[in-house]
């Protein structure tokens, strides 16, 4: 990860592409449940809002706490990388479960369009 900046930069852009796309179906789309897909939507602003609070992350050791400043760096890096990794693997099954509500909402001959439109 490069930066915590671009990491939440990241999840707004994702959430906010997945509220659109329930937006979307709900507004152009007939035979969807409007409800489900406006429950869809809060729980994606939902999920950006803890992800966003979550992303921070800190080492609860000091330097001192090690033998050399090099074995600080190489379990804090280790730290860090697996926080990271928890977070994107919890944030992506979320993301995941969403759409798959949201591909769920779409009407069959709808979904069989979709497809032949894709494939041309």
């Amino acid at each position: 990860m490069a930066n915590k900046r671009i990491l939440k930069k990241q999840i707004k852009y994702i959430c906010g592409e997945v509220a659109l796309q329930c937006i979307l179906t709900r507004e152009c789309i007939d035979g969807t449940d409007r409800e489900k897909l406006n429950n869809l939507v809060l729980s994606t602003a939902d999920l950006q809002q803890k992800s966003l609070k979550n992303a921070s992350f800190a080492f609860d050791k000091t330097p001192k706490d090690f033998a050399t400043l090099a074995e600080y760096h190489k379990a804090a890096s280790a730290y860090y990388r697996q926080a990271y990794s928890v977070f994107h693997k919890e944030f992506n099954a979320h993301i995941q479960d969403i759409l798959k509500q949201l591909n769920a909402e779409i009407p069959a001959e709808q979904r069989e369009i979709n497809k032949k439109a894709a494939t041309k």
